[in-house]
């Protein structure tokens, strides 16, 4: 069993031309693409009893994604972005993160996980950061972490509380990927490199990772792949 545990939000595209609605949330995209890969997945996460929680419920159902969690009684989450005439946007956020009763049921909901993937603003905006943490410490002695914090400073603007975030889940976490931007907000000034020999350094069961970036190094396991920056495990 895949678990993925995180948001669910909906996205609102208002232009002049009309309003378009997507269901996202990275977590939740990432359920779906395991799911559409022909892997059992379940997504720990939240929605409201409302037309856009039915929409994120539709969603996961039409891929096989298993929903251990009902929705509740709070709004869903929804990002609006108000594009004008000229193209540009602005962005509003009203956000809804917390998982009241979880860590009584996270023995029975995790059991039998063999890999745990979160990441993005569940672990960062509380109070339903905590939960993901205890969950995360939960699966960590049998299962396979993986982590992306998928930085959104708009709506998480402490950095230094990002920042300590990150790194507790990063020291649980034996895949973990990251942008080349996510390493910059976080540690500004610092190169993208020395920040990941950093985390390195954290711990993580999966033994030494290798550092993959975009540019050309010399340095030992640093290459230089087409995809996007991560660090995966040696095993």
């Amino acid at each position: 069993m895949l678990t993925v545990i995180g948001e669910a939000l909906v996205d609102v595209v208002q232009r002049s031309s009309g309003i378009d609605a997507h269901v996202g949330g990275s977590p939740l995209n990432v359920a779906v693409g395991l799911a559409r890969l022909d892997h059992a997945v379940q997504f720990i996460g939240r929605f409201g009893k409302d037309a856009y929680g039915d929409s994120i419920a539709a969603h996961l159902r039409s891929s096989s994604v298993m929903v251990p969690l009902p929705p509740d009684e709070s709004p869903t989450s929804v990002a609006t972005a108000l594009i004008d005439d000229d193209g540009a946007a602005s962005y509003t956020f009203d956000l809804a993160w917390e998982l009241p009763g979880l860590a009584a049921r996270l023995p029975f909901m995790l059991q039998g996980t063999s890999l745990l993937h979160t990441g993005s603003i569940a672990t960062m905006l509380e109070p339903g950061a905590a939960d993901v943490l205890a969950a995360v410490e939960h699966a960590h002695p049998n299962a396979t972490v993986s982590f992306d914090p998928n930085c959104r400073p708009s709506i998480i603007k402490d950095r230094e509380f990002a920042r300590a975030q990150v790194e507790r889940f990063v020291a649980l976490a034996d895949v973990v990927k990251a942008s080349d931007e996510d390493l910059e907000w976080l540690y500004p000034g610092v190169d993208v490199l020395e920040s990941a020999r950093r985390w390195l350094g954290l711990g993580g069961s999966g033994g030494p990772p290798s550092w993959w970036s975009r540019e050309a190094r010399t340095d030992p396991g640093v290459s230089q792949p087409r995809a996007r920056p991560r660090w995966t495990p040696q095993r």
